[in-house]
């Protein structure tokens, strides 16, 4: 939901021959496809697409008696009723399609969101658990026949459950940034809760771990081949540090300001720093402070250029751990058949990068609409670690299609040393020549120009801990699930990866390091745009230990043909994917809200992000 940003059709007899030929015809082209790009010795198990019921709260209404007129008023009556939502997810599933694909690569099933915050319900002696809604949603997984994902979801998102007002009232429940506890935020229309994850003694965690043992205790008094339908469990949700202007603030520009600085926080950055060093002279010397102990290290939180410090190893800003992102967007129309265009970034004259525009940036779509394609952003981050202080000139030049080259900028910045001297400027090299941009449309998006950057060796430090903040709060809950009858069951993240959104500052989030290693949790990651269907997320995953993982939010956001679509997959099949989660309104036409829609469901009647022919696309390839 982080993300940029987030009924079946029935066709005469004779369209449907057309589409049946159509689909046998791309079935075979994407086996060749497979084969030419090099088959694997064994074949991949089928890949479950699982999509996210956007609808758990409802049920289907007995045709005798009226439907009441609102979501709200089914909601009420199914959750008295007791009714399951069985019915309305087997009827939005078949009109996708059968349960598994003709070809037998694809497996239709569901992921069924469980919302533990709306589990709980005051009570004579506080906050407890409703039963009855606990036994609703495990009754679910008894009365649909498909195989389903459980997705316990409890993230910052607000989801309007009472307990969330009450929650957000103790700062103990808060995340911390400099400023102290971080106000409640908005997402567009959504609430923004900044749920503490630096301590697991807190309100938010025990009520969490109350609604999970009250769901898995119903959910294990199930027959055991009703549980076998469960393929794997996901996690929370999004879960990462935050930053100051939810909605905006997500970028390598404006203030740093981020979670968490608690005096929980505190105190174990101090005892992280002690274990790593053990001795305060070590940590003297790689920060050239003079520290007397450990308990006198403050976690860097001011920028030096406009915030009085009296310590150098205060600072922080997206670029003081030592890698200063170099970001844009380009698109030349004359060669975008031939692909993305690349740029070439030059330092003082020497090259020192050469980097495709692919990544996706929608803001420059819809500023840009006539370029028609979102994937024209690129980043560099350049490592300035060991540069030489100075005044330094960057150069960017875009590789045409013809092969020549058109300059799209310069710019000029400083790396600072830590006096903060004023930098000297060092010799350059001739650029290659350039002809006129004409034709090419881009931008450098960061750095300013005449910008002034500085390397503080405890950043890194720093993002390391609160990386390891969020792996640890993770595993807590993973211990509560693997304490239960669902212990075997594959236990997946469902992480953000803000490593494909060029212009966002992943440092922001601290979230790499349960995208990398999440100890014995298995990677579950949401995609976007570009990362679906193209290269960047392959790439990162060659890069890392995953052989498998499951896809838990996935939008392309375009429209594709079944071809397309059914490559896509494909591709994602073959490199490990176990599950693919896209969403899908299951609730029934009469009583959909549509402020209570979902922009990124796939649905016949949702133009945006070409979701209605996604849509249709999946249907096509099911059948």
């Amino acid at each position: 939901m982080h993300a940029a940003g987030r009924q079946s059709i029935r066709t005469p007899q004779r369209s449907a021959l057309l589409l049946a030929a159509r689909a046998i015809a791309t079935r075979v082209g994407i086996g060749l496809l497979v084969c030419l790009q090099g088959c694997a010795s064994e074949t991949p198990p089928r890949l479950l697409l699982a999509p996210m019921i956007h609808g758990v709260e409802l049920c289907q209404f007995p045709a005798d008696e009226p439907t009441p007129a609102t979501e709200r008023e089914l909601a009420a009556y199914c959750r008295e009723s007791g009714l399951s939502p069985a019915a309305i997810i087997e009827s939005t599933l078949s009109s996708l399609g059968p349960g598994v694909s003709t070809d037998g690569r694809f497996e239709l099933g569901y992921t069924m969101p469980v919302p533990l915050l709306k589990l709980l319900v005051p009570g004579e002696s506080g906050w407890q658990v409703d039963p009855r809604a606990a036994e609703r949603l495990a009754m679910t997984v008894k009365e649909t026949n498909r195989p389903v994902i459980l997705h316990l979801f409890s993230t910052h998102f607000g989801i309007g459950a009472p307990i969330e007002e009450y929650l957000v009232k103790d700062p103990a429940n808060l995340s911390v940034s400099p400023l102290g506890p971080m106000p409640k935020d908005r997402y567009y229309a959504i609430d923004i809760y900044p749920w503490s994850l630096v301590s697991t003694d807190n309100g938010i965690t025990h009520y969490r771990q109350m609604a999970i043992a009250q769901f898995l205790d119903a959910v294990c008094r199930l027959p055991t081949a009703d549980r076998r339908k469960i393929r794997a469990v996901t996690l929370l949700g999004e879960l990462h540090h935050f930053h100051a202007d939810f909605e905006g603030g997500m970028g390598v520009t404006g203030p740093y300001v981020v979670s968490d600085y608690s005096e929980t926080s505190i105190a174990g950055f101090r005892q992280f720093l002690a274990r790593r060093y053990g001795d305060i002279g070590a940590l003297n010397r790689l920060l050239g402070e003079d520290f007397a102990s450990f308990a006198e290290v403050e976690p860097p939180s001011k920028d030096l250029r406009v915030q009085k410090a009296t310590r150098f190893s205060e600072h922080i800003d997206s670029s003081a751990h030592g890698k200063l992102p170099l970001t844009g967007w380009a698109f030349d129309a004359s060669g975008a058949a031939a692909g993305p265009i690349w740029i070439r970034i030059y330092r003082n004259g020497t090259l020192i990068a050469r980097v495709p525009a692919r990544y996706g940036r929608q803001d420059v779509l819809s500023a840009r609409p006539s370029i028609g394609t979102a994937d024209v952003g690129w980043r560099y981050d350049m490592d300035f670690r060991m540069l030489t202080p100075g005044d330094y000139r960057l150069d960017f030049l875009a590789e045409r299609a013809g092969g020549t080259l058109a300059n799209l900028g310069t710019r000029r910045i400083a790396i600072m040393a830590r006096a903060g001297s004023a930098p000297t400027v060092l010799p350059s090299a001739e650029l290659p020549q350039a002809v006129d941009a004409t034709g090419v449309e881009g931008s450098i998006d960061h750095p300013q120009d005449r910008a002034t950057f500085y390397f503080n060796p405890l950043v890194p430090l720093w993002h390391e801990y609160r990386n390891a903040q969020v792996v640890r709060y993770l595993a807590h809950f993973e211990r509560q699930v693997r304490a239960s009858c669902l212990g075997d069951v594959p236990l997946y993240t469902h992480q953000i990866a803000p490593f494909v959104n060029p212009s966002w500052d992943a440092t922001k989030f601290a979230v790499d390091a349960s995208l990398n290693d999440p100890g014995s949790l298995r990677l579950g990651i949401s995609l976007y745009g570009e990362p679906t269907y193209g290269s960047s997320f392959f790439d990162w995953l060659d890069s890392t230990g995953h052989r498998s993982y499951g896809v838990t939010e996935f939008h392309p956001l375009k429209a594709m043909t079944p071809g397309e679509v059914g490559a896509m997959l494909e591709r994602h099949r073959q490199r490990g994917a176990t599950f693919v989660s896209f969403f899908v309104d299951a609730r029934p036409a009469q009583v959909r809200e549509a402020a209570n829609s979902n922009i990124f469901s796939f649905d016949p009647g949702n133009p945006q992000f070409g979701s209605d022919r996604l849509y249709s696309a999946i249907g096509t390839i099911m059948h």
